[in-house]
């Protein structure tokens, strides 16, 4: 059983909060008390735990470029994880409220009558069992789905451009967002899409497994559709009108992150032994809530550091570009936005030139090196990319520049060691500022290579910040957790309670830079250069 616990001794007065992750590989729960200290965890791996529904990383690959993952397993992975739970004597009766994270860009079509079924759910059956009838895709395309080309160049014709799709909905027009996959569906299966009667993320989607009805989807999640108006927080009419017809009633009504959208059902109160009066918060994506769950605030960047590298902050002055993602601030109210840049290339990539220049294959033998060479790399750039990059977008291919800017074939070992971690720190130094994320006062890195010290020093060198890492490794729902806890503090309170007044963050201060910053500013001027040529080469 994939399970793990931090504390097993609950009394009878507890405020307990329960936060969810439905990721791409499984489902997570983090309990915390009142005081946002973690009381209980558990989890489960779809590949490995629920092994009848066939997935392969949590995900089930169709024809071409086509990715989803079965809608039922979702519902199943609750009631399996929540089995679980209780057969460890985990006290639900004493759960005020439950939020929750699901894997951004996903999509759930509920079929026309799926609300009486979730309405009338009996605890004797499992969700499973009563909703495997209720989808009209049985694999709802997921956020790995890129088949969506065309319409996202029908949706960009239609509103006038990648940037004005940028300013309207935060983000151009992406392939694994979700409008672009409701337009392929809708355009090619129109007897699919007729038939359904409600379109969720998988966040919404799992909130209403939670209510018994449908949920909204939350203002920051609905950042990663096409479909939103990034400052009104609605659907924007252009946008859905664009993307396909009565789209608007399908998605129903877009709801504030924090907001309480109704008591737990029957369902869940008899099967597990939640009391009536549990809420359930809105759920968001797995990036807003990891927002949470670091208790980021305006001036914090985060760097996850995992299989792909992602960047993200707090701004209150939001660029939207044809690059990087704006999406509305989950924890707060509208006057801040969360900015994101997302990388294909991370940790597999740093392994790669890892294994090329240190034949023990060790990560000790890598930092020996990187020590070698200094900071700045002697004016140095390389540009590593073992998979189609999205930031900036270029093809697979390394290029490698001396100082004075030109191309040669290979640098020492101890120059590529240096320069596959400063061409990424610089790319998110370059890019970050483009999204609207100026000066920044610290970094917080999470992900597996945030293990890695020596890594984090060029993180921190050349940003010329402080580097803090988060004591949860399970962000995402440990954010979740929180949320539910601002979400119900906001109900009783009848005001908006500021997420600092509920949680700041439990961080540890890893790295401070030892460089000299003139030497970073210079260098970034020569990332722009070798950058730009390489994107230049790559659109002739």
């Amino acid at each position: 059983m994939a399970m793990s616990t931090r504390k097993r001794c609950f009394t009878s007065s507890d405020s307990l909060f329960l936060g969810l992750d439905s990721s791409t590989q499984g489902l997570k729960a983090t309990v915390v008390d009142a005081q946002a200290n973690v009381r209980h965890t558990a989890a489960l791996n779809y590949d490995r735990d629920l092994p009848q529904f066939g997935t392969s990383g949590g995900c089930i690959k169709g024809e071409g470029e086509e990715v989803g993952a079965p809608s039922v397993m979702f519902a199943a992975a609750l009631d399996e994880l929540l089995g679980r739970m209780k057969a460890d004597n985990f006290p639900f009766q004493q759960v005020k409220a439950i939020s929750g994270s699901g894997q951004q860009h996903g999509s759930v079509y509920w079929r026309m009558g799926a609300s009486e079924t979730l309405a009338s759910l009996v605890p004797e059956k499992t969700l499973a069992e009563q909703l495997k009838e209720s989808f009209t895709v049985d694999n709802g395309p997921i956020w790995m789905d890129s088949s969506t080309g065309a319409q996202c160049a029908a949706l960009e014709v239609a509103l006038g451009g990648a940037q004005a799709v940028a300013d309207l909905t935060g983000s151009r027009a992406y392939e694994r967002f979700t409008g672009n996959q409701i337009a392929k569906i809708a355009s090619q299966q129109p007897e699919v899409y007729a038939a359904t009667e409600r379109i969720s993320l998988v966040s919404s989607m799992m909130c209403s497994l939670l209510l018994g009805k449908y949920a909204g989807v939350d203002h920051s999640d609905g950042g990663g559709t096409n479909l939103l108006n990034l400052r009104t927080k609605e659907w924007s009419k252009a946008a859905v009108d664009a993307t396909a017809p009565y789209l608007e009633e399908k998605l129903g009504v877009p709801v504030a992150p924090h907001a309480v959208l109704g008591t737990v059902s029957p369902y869940m109160t008899q099967r597990y032994g939640f009391d009536g009066s549990c809420v359930a918060i809105a759920w968001s994506g797995d990036n807003p809530n990891s927002v949470a769950g670091l208790g980021l605030k305006e001036g914090d960047i985060a760097v996850s550091m995992g299989t792909s590298d992602t960047l993200f902050g707090i701004t209150s002055s939001p660029q939207p570009a044809t690059e990087g993602h704006i999406f509305a601030n989950p924890v707060d109210t509208y006057n801040s936005y969360m900015a994101m840049l997302c990388y294909k290339n991370g940790s597999l990539n740093r392994e790669r030139i890892r294994d090329a220049i240190c034949p023990s294959g060790s990560w000790e033998d890598f930092n020996a090196m990187l020590a070698k060479a200094p900071p700045g790399n002697g004016g140095c750039v390389g540009i590593y990319i073992a998979e189609p990059e999205i930031t900036p977008p270029l093809p697979r291919g390394d290029l490698r520049f001396n100082a004075d800017g030109s191309v040669v074939k290979s640098f020492e070992p101890e120059v590529e060691a240096r320069a596959v971690l400063e061409g990424m720190a610089l790319s998110m130094k370059l890019h970050s500022a483009s999204i609207g994320i100026h000066s920044p006062s610290r970094i917080i890195a999470t992900g597996g290579a945030s293990a890695n010290l020596a890594v984090l020093q060029v993180l921190s060198d050349v940003f010329g910040l402080d580097v803090f890492t988060a004591d949860s490794t399970d962000s995402a729902s440990l954010g979740a957790a929180i949320r539910a806890i601002q979400g119900w503090e906001i109900a009783q309170k009848g005001e908006f309670v500021p997420f600092q007044d509920v949680f700041a963050g439990k961080l540890t201060l890893s790295n401070q830079p030892k460089a000299e910053q003139q030497v970073y500013t210079d260098l970034l001027q020569k990332y722009a250069k070798a950058e730009a040529l390489a994107l230049s080469q790559n659109h002739k």
